[in-house]
């Protein structure tokens, strides 16, 4: 967003700090407007400050920024840095989505395809076949037609979240473009049609009155709807339209409430709430006890089945995941559900149940991923996955396309024919994975994205670093990992910069290892020159340094060059908890200090080991976020030789 826009947002808070009220008054504007046919900076109230030219064209953007400011400020959040997903990238998804399937054609049951007849014969041959159309594909059966609109938009058509309407909005645009060359009177009805199929729900009431103004407002815009009187052969009149959708956005929760619909929707398109249950009710002076109020319902809430109504729920609950579940819990079989969620979801763990849940219980066929520079500001510091599901289906081959840039999204079709993607065919997927169905994270050009799928299938069959009767570790306890012991906002007072006195110990902190010329280093200013001396000494207890230790970073940056750096931290250092290390067996130590000379010398030849550039490519694959996470270390292919090779601690 630039600072034009970005400013005016800041002088309307100064002008009139309640968000309720910037949106009633914006809203209201957008209506006369409407009815004058004028832009709505001609309503505006005229102490609101001047809008920018980069906010005249969509005010249905402006209305769901100011939305998603309100939700923030309602959550205790700041509402700076809030952004709503862009219309360009809704479009995208619903253009994509609603040319599902589209390609498929279907044989007639016939020796020869209506096409492939000269001309003089197919009037004949339509007499007996009135389900073929001239391309040889058969018409769709009176059920197909129930379920789509004559613009061709699958219906009910459900949002759980409708927010102020994004993706309703963008919608009526779309069915409205397709009806252009239709009559007035069919242009009326598959209106009605449409309107009577939204299922549209909502836990803000101050979300569900603006989608209701807002839908009104858009298909009078579109010209779909009288504002002025009863309608006609070519528009519904305004008492029909807000009766209608007052009926079909409707404020519940959909979460812990029952579907108010008997119909189950055909497609549900959504953004749900990015939001953890931790950080819901930040500025609220009872928020500790609503958080674990509302943490313990979701965890215990039974459905009217009598079971949990959420069985994916694991680790610290964030909303978008039981949205995720819920979708595909009231979505008919067969039908739709396209989601925008974070990126974390494809990888981090505590999402395996839910991944289970879409590959082995439905069709989970495609996913977008945008990372987090990617420039789609509403997904913050988080990358943007979009993911496509048929509910009930099996799961054969999932699509994964990525990473995608802004400039992947392509206007009117989805994304770009050229857009980079991956097809994971379940069974090697399955093998990848070790059946958690992690989506990989690919690079962009060719070249990289082949040595990553090579380095992927080279190493998917290796034991994990911490299994039990490998090479590495053949028998006792199992290796653990785990961080560095001193928390910095702990121990801050025995923190110093490093003066090299008698009285210091060396703390190491993540950005003491780097890697240079192929090896893992650390750079501290009492192991060797050119490194950083800032907080770099410790003057805490004594009892806090302990023996040789191999460390790993745990926070990267990601543009670096390598995501994993393995070093050996010498005897008498203590570690940050910005570092990992591997907590190994005496048995395993004992093994390396016979096998080598030395534990030190042991742990070198091992870090030389753990940097590979196979473990890298793999780690970077496998990241769910920013932070190497010690479960990812846990689960890294590692295989040391049992046949008496240099690296063996079984031979002899």
């Amino acid at each position: 967003m630039t600072s034009e826009t970005s400013g005016w947002y800041a002088r309307l808070d100064h002008e009139c700090p309640e968000r309720t009220e910037q949106i009633e008054t914006w809203l209201d504007s957008w209506l006369e407007a409407t009815k004058k046919r004028q832009p709505i900076a001609a309503a505006l109230p005229n102490n609101w400050p001047t809008l920018p030219a980069g906010l005249l064209s969509n005010p249905g953007n402006v209305l769901d920024h100011l939305l998603a400011r309100y939700d923030a400020q309602n959550d205790g959040r700041s509402p700076r840095g809030v952004y709503a997903p862009p219309a360009r990238f809704v479009d995208a998804v619903l253009h994509d989505e609603l040319h599902h399937g589209t390609n498929k054609k279907k044989e007639p049951p016939a020796t020869l395809s209506l096409a492939a007849l000269p001309p003089s014969f197919r009037g004949f041959a339509k007499q007996f076949n009135e389900d073929i159309n001239e391309d040889g594909t058969i018409e769709g059966s009176g059920e197909s037609e129930k379920n789509r609109t004559e613009s061709g938009i699958p219906i009910p058509f459900a949002d759980p979240c409708v927010g102020a309407g994004l993706f309703a909005e963008r919608m009526l645009r779309i069915h409205a473009e397709r009806l252009a060359r239709h009559s007035p009177k069919e242009r009326r009805e598959d209106t009605l049609r449409l309107l009577e199929g939204l299922q549209l729900v909502d836990t803000s009431e101050v979300a569900v009155n603006s989608a209701r103004k807002r839908i009104v407002i858009v298909l009078a815009r579109l010209g779909l709807v009288d504002l002025e009187g009863e309608g006609d052969d070519g528009m519904v009149g305004l008492s029909e339209a807000e009766m209608i959708v007052e009926s079909n956005v409707r404020c519940m929760d959909p979460l812990m409430g029952e579907w108010p619909w008997n119909e189950r929707p055909m497609l549900l398109i959504s953004r749900p709430p990015w939001l953890r249950i931790k950080d819901r009710f930040r500025g609220h002076p009872d928020g500790s006890n609503l958080r674990k109020e509302l943490s313990s319902q979701l965890r215990e809430f039974k459905g009217a089945d009598g079971k949990p109504r959420f069985s994916a729920i694991k680790g610290n609950v964030n909303l978008y995941r039981l949205y995720i579940e819920r979708s595909l819990q009231i979505s008919q079989r067969g039908g739709r559900v396209r989601l925008v969620v974070p990126s974390s979801v494809l990888r981090e763990k505590s999402s395996l149940p839910l991944r289970k849940l879409l590959v082995e219980s439905n069709g989970w066929d495609t996913v977008w991923s945008f990372p987090e520079d990617s420039r789609l500001l509403f997904g913050g510091s988080q990358g943007v996955s979009v993911i496509g599901i048929t509910v009930g289906e099996e799961t054969d081959v999932l699509t994964s396309f990525g990473p995608l840039l802004v400039d992947d999204i392509s206007p009117g079709r989805g994304l770009s024919t050229d857009a980079p993607f991956l097809e994971l065919e379940r069974g090697p997927w399955s093998t990848w994975t070790d059946t958690s169905w992690a989506v990989p994270k690919m690079p962009r050009d060719e070249v990289s994205r082949s040595r990553t799928i090579t380095a992927i299938g080279r190493l998917a069959d290796k034991p994990r670093l911490v299994e039990e009767g490998t090479g590495l570790n053949p028998s006792g306890r199992a290796i653990k990992v785990r961080v560095g012991e001193v928390e910095r906002s702990v121990w801050k007072k025995e923190i110093c910069d490093w003066a090299g006195k008698s009285d210091e110990v060396p703390f190491i902190r993540s950005s003491h290892i780097n890697f240079i010329d192929g090896k893992g280093v650390v750079a501290h200013p009492a192991l060797g020159p050119h490194s950083e001396k800032k907080k770099s000494a410790w003057k805490g207890p004594s009892q806090m340094s302990v023996q040789s230790r191999i460390v790993c970073q745990s926070v990267v940056n990601p543009h670096s060059e390598r995501r994993l750096v393995w070093a050996v931290v010498p005897e008498g250092c203590v570690l940050g908890n910005s570092v990992s290390f591997l907590d190994l067996p005496k048995e395993v130590e004992d093994g390396l200090s016979e096998k080598f000379g030395s534990l030190e010398e042991g742990l070198s030849l091992l870090a030389d080991r753990l940097n590979t550039e196979d473990l890298d490519l793999w780690s970077r694959a496998w990241a769910a976020n920013n932070n190497v996470n010690n479960y990812e270390i846990e689960m890294l292919p590692f295989e040391v030789a049992e046949d008496g090779s240099p690296f063996s601690l079984l031979s002899n």
